[in-house]
């Protein structure tokens, strides 16, 4: 899929959960939570030693949802995301190993970034798709917004802080794609279900 096709599914989605998988187990339950739940989507992050493992159950038994990696911070995490069917990776910040990696395997690449200078460092390598990270402890939409003044074409994926309780604030702004978010993700598959639901019924 074609870098802006991916970003369109990923803008119709609204919302990507941001997904931490501590045991193997608990992959297929909590991602079939999230497609009852209305949103095919999860960015599953490299925090836990089983995250490439999990992503590649969750492509082969989900081939239709829209699975990334998270959390990708060097070269030997991103090519094990991609081996394992990632379809876009992303940094909590800006990695120039990891944005040759992705570009090597034309892979769509969305580094976190806080700064100006971060930015310029992503869009000096192509990128202007950007994860804004932790948004919440960095200005939120203000920061956001002072900095897409300064580069009017990025696009920007807030996470970090962002809940049901400001979501619809962080979208309105037109230079946001989605948004990332764990608030979903916490309790019982059916409690997941149930919260995924409701998230998608607030941004829809």
């Amino acid at each position: 899929m074609a870098h802006e096709q991916l970003i369109e599914k990923i803008k119709q989605t609204k919302i990507v959960p941001v997904v931490v998988l501590n045991t193997i187990e608990e992959t297929l339950p909590k991602m079939e939570a999230l497609i009852k739940g209305g949103l095919p989507c999860a960015e599953i992050t490299f925090r836990t030693p089983c995250a490439a493992e999990a992503i590649a159950l969750t492509v082969k038994t989900y081939p239709d949802m829209l699975v990334g990696a998270g959390t990708v911070i060097n070269r030997e995490q991103c090519e094990k995301a991609i081996a394992a069917g990632s379809k876009f990776i992303v940094s909590p910040g800006f990695s120039e190993e990891v944005a040759d990696c992705c570009k090597e395997h034309g892979m769509l690449y969305l580094p976190g970034i806080v700064t100006p200078t971060e930015a310029m460092a992503a869009i000096a390598k192509g990128l202007t798709t950007l994860k804004f990270f932790p948004a919440s402890n960095y200005g939120g939409l203000k920061t956001i917004k002072a900095i897409c003044a300064a580069f009017p074409y990025l696009k920007i994926m807030p996470t970090g802080g962002i809940s049901d309780a400001n979501i619809l604030e962080y979208l309105a702004y037109d230079k946001i794609i989605a948004c990332g978010g764990s608030w979903m993700m916490t309790g019982t598959p059916e409690e997941i279900e149930a919260k995924t639901k409701a998230a998608v019924a607030l941004v829809k």
